[in-house]
């Protein structure tokens, strides 16, 4: 309202609000849940197993304040890929927390691979995982954002939804079905109060990573013009940006996080 007066900040912090965050076991995903439950919202995490070594999931300097974190956001084992799965984790998430306002469906698999050599089922698996998850989880939300009112959706894409690369066939065609649902699905939600929008990572760090493909990392560095990997913070940063107030007239937009390599390849 014009007028209106906030304290600083005030128009990022998501207190009284309940989030999802699929795939939220390490990395991306437990990054976008620790950034939304320290901007006051209840959190549901999940996976397809359990939660594994909190240790070896965040870089040494985050574990204390992971831990700290770690009772206050419950766990829902289950894949995300089916309906059943889904409505599941929607139920046990409004048991435990009575609504829902926020979802990110940040839940998928990343296999590199020659699309010549791939399987129908390692195909499925992909398309699956990456973007029937997002269908899935939606539809079963539906219901629970659409009484919320000023609900939010991030999907999580990647850069390689508009610029595959060598090995990456099926992964780069399962984002870009995220990318189309994204924009398919503002169109339609919006008049039901519902933004929808999409993050697009870049090379964000992983445990591992740069051992396992010293050649990619060096390359994305060098290529990069900010010269570095992303971090799981600056993709849960673009999160909660999207379903904060301060977006709240952005919806079908696609949040490049990927410290500038789309402009040079």
């Amino acid at each position: 309202m014009a007028g209106e007066e906030r304290a600083p900040g005030a128009e990022f912090r998501l207190d009284g609000r309940v989030a999802i965050v699929t795939g939220s076991t390490r990395g991306i995903g437990l990054g976008i849940a620790l950034r939304l439950r320290e901007a006051g919202a209840a959190v549901m995490r999940n996976g397809r197993t359990g939660l594994g070594a909190i240790a070896e999931s965040v870089p040494e300097t985050e574990a204390l304040r992971t831990q700290s974190h770690q009772q206050e956001m419950p766990f829902h084992a289950s894949d995300v890929s089916t309906p059943e799965g889904a409505a599941q984790l929607v139920a046990a998430t409004l048991a435990a927390f009575g609504r829902l306002d926020i979802l990110i469906n940040n839940a998928g698999i990343q296999p590199a691979g020659a699309w010549s050599d791939a399987s129908a089922e390692s195909w499925d698996a992909v398309m699956n995982a990456n973007a029937r998850s997002v269908e899935c989880v939606t539809r079963a939300a539906l219901p629970a954002l659409r009484e919320a009112g000023r609900a939010a959706i991030v999907n999580i894409a990647s850069v390689r939804a508009e610029r595959p690369g060598m090995r990456m066939a099926h992964y780069s065609a399962a984002k870009a079905a995220v990318l189309a649902l994204t924009r398919g699905l503002a169109a339609e939600l919006g008049p039901l109060g519902i933004r929808v929008n999409a993050v697009s990572p870049g090379l964000v760090e992983r445990p591992g990573l740069a051992e396992s493909w010293p050649e990619g990392v060096a390359r994305f560095t060098n290529d990069a013009p900010l010269r570095r990997l992303g971090r799981p913070a600056d993709v849960a940063a673009a999160c909660h940006f999207l379903v904060s107030p301060a977006a709240d007239w952005i919806t079908g937009a696609n949040l490049v996080v990927d410290g500038g390599i789309s402009l040079v390849r």
